[in-house]
């Protein structure tokens, strides 16, 4: 039987707190530390490994998190989750992100219809409708083929597949799977839009509105926006426009739209990029198969993340390895740090993903936590970020966990040798030396100059970033802030703290505002 107990009434938890801390620094240095490198290492999915020996963890330290797993019935709460149990106790829905990308327990029933048979049919429709877009079936009011497909949608709907797409242009491109240019829109500032809508060719462009509930402010704003474009370019806008709805959403049935493709309640915007959210836009940018293989990737990632010995489950370990450093040693942060361009937006989904599930100071039944939970999430591409904030990460007050990520190969295969090494050469040489400079650290007689080390860091190293490891990849730390959120004994599949700003900016602009609302609705002119 499974029970919902709070971090700080686990023994388990009380244990970890009194083992001895591990010296980094130490367990980094000479031959011990490249041992160390060789054996802290687990495979993944899609030929991924995480390495975590960089991590101020040892073989005591892992047993106790290994314990604290157990105690916290992290496999069997995923157990619960994936067969269809209600663990999203704050909207009272289930969770089913997972199911998107394969079966992983019993058979999930809700409301009579079978959901996994509903998930894979959605993909089948969008399968369809972006083969027939590619084929010229489907096309604009002249008969000619769309060129550009536009997602319009904000949050959970922008961030994660624009994410991935960037992820996957160059590989795509390069391997011959690029079919449409892909755009997106999201923010309500009208300069967005119109920067879009301006670097685009209207005519030969598919409009992906996303929104589950049909009512989102941004979104239904930015489709005006679109729609008074079209308009103006004489076009007629239901022959450029698809939906991605509810089944019981206004936009479902709705003749402004060629199609529409169906998500549900049980599925949170921010790991919707596995359903039709993600589905359409990147089954028209790339092809159907492409998304497949991103979804197999991830379901494979998945598996993963059910096995009980936490010594081969990545997703696991690095979850626990991030309490351990939020909830004993004390950090604040985590910074997401991928040596990979294509992956330059994916911090920015997991600030969403993580901030917006664990950012939480109660607990599933509503009570005040007396810990800490979600920590700060932010991150920036190597090497950029090297020239940015690294000074604080290497000499700063707060020692902040790292998250690297880290590729072999390149994805178009373009380089050069400079100086005896090509560009890719120099791009790892720059993460393996990051990983021991934060280790190790250096002495030095003038302060200035010394770095202390002992800032722990973990690496996930692939040969490539293909869709089958972008899929892997998005797993894992989806899976990370799943386990975190059952340790915490937080519901991390609701966002009630993202509300009150929408409320109020609706009495704003019906004018129904007093006090310091008021004054700053004049100063801002509205």
């Amino acid at each position: 039987m499974i029970s919902w107990n709070n971090l700080d009434t686990l023994s388990s938890y009380k244990e970890l707190e009194n083992k001895e801390k591990v010296c980094l620094k130490c367990a980094m240095s000479g031959e011990a530390g490249a041992d160390r490198v060789k054996s802290y290492t687990m495979p993944m999915a899609a030929g991924l490994s995480y390495n975590y020996a960089a991590k101020a963890v040892n073989e005591d330290i892992i047993d106790g998190l290994a314990a604290l797993a157990e105690e916290a019935q992290l496999i069997d709460k995923f157990a619960a989750l994936y067969n269809g149990e209600v663990i999203n106790t704050g909207e009272k829905r289930l969770v089913l992100h997972q199911l998107t990308r394969g079966q992983l327990g019993d058979d999930v029933v809700a409301d009579g219809v079978n959901k996994r048979t509903f998930y894979t049919e959605q993909q089948k429709k969008i399968a369809e409708f972006a083969n027939a877009v590619h084929e010229g079936k489907i096309t604009n009011a002249n008969g000619e083929k769309f060129t550009t497909v536009v997602q319009i949608g904000i949050g959970g709907s922008d961030l994660g597949p624009r994410a991935i797409y960037i992820g996957l242009e160059n590989w795509a491109k390069t391997t011959g799977n690029f079919k449409m240019e892909a755009k997106f829109i999201s923010n309500v500032d009208p300069d967005d839009a119109a920067a879009v809508l301006n670097s685009i060719d209207v005519a030969h462009s598919l409009f992906v509105l996303v929104s589950k509930s049909g009512t989102t402010l941004e979104t239904l704003t930015n489709e005006s926006f679109v729609k008074d474009a079209l308009k103006k370019a004489g076009l007629d806008a239901s022959k450029h426009m698809v939906a991605v709805t509810s089944e019981t959403s206004p936009l479902a049935k709705s003749s402004d739209y060629l199609a529409a493709f169906f998500m549900d309640d049980f599925i949170g915007g921010r790991f919707s990029s596995c359903s039709a959210v993600g589905g359409a836009v990147l089954s028209l940018a790339f092809g159907p198969e492409v998304f497949a293989r991103f979804l197999n990737g991830a379901g494979e990632e998945d598996k993963l993340a059910t096995n009980k010995d936490v010594r081969k489950n990545p997703a696991m370990l690095d979850a626990l390895i991030g309490v351990y450093e939020r909830n004993v040693l004390g950090y604040p942060a985590t910074a997401v740090l991928p040596y990979s361009q294509a992956l330059s937006r994916f911090p920015a989904h997991l600030q969403q993903a993580d901030m917006e599930s664990n950012g939480k100071s109660v607990n599933r039944f509503g009570e005040p936590v007396n810990y800490v939970t979600g920590p700060i999430i932010f991150g920036e591409p190597g090497t950029n970020g090297q020239h940015s904030f690294y000074q604080l990460l290497h000499q700063g007050t707060d020692i902040i966990p790292l998250q690297f990520i880290g590729f072999k190969n390149s994805q178009i295969g373009l380089d050069v040798d400079i100086q005896g090494s090509t560009s890719q050469q120099k791009l790892c040489a720059n993460v393996a030396a990051q990983i021991v400079a934060f280790a190790l650290g250096k002495d030095d007689e003038n302060n200035n100059k010394k770095f202390e080390g002992k800032r722990p860091s973990s690496i996930i190293i692939g040969e490539q970033l293909t869709p089958e490891a972008m899929g892997a990849i998005l797993s894992h730390f989806e899976n990370k802030i799943m386990f975190q959120g059952f340790i915490w004994n937080v519901n991390s599949f609701d966002q009630e703290g993202v509300q009150l700003g929408k409320v109020l900016a609706k009495k704003v602009l019906a004018h129904d505002t007093d006090g310091a609302l008021k004054v700053y609705s004049d100063l801002l002119n509205i």
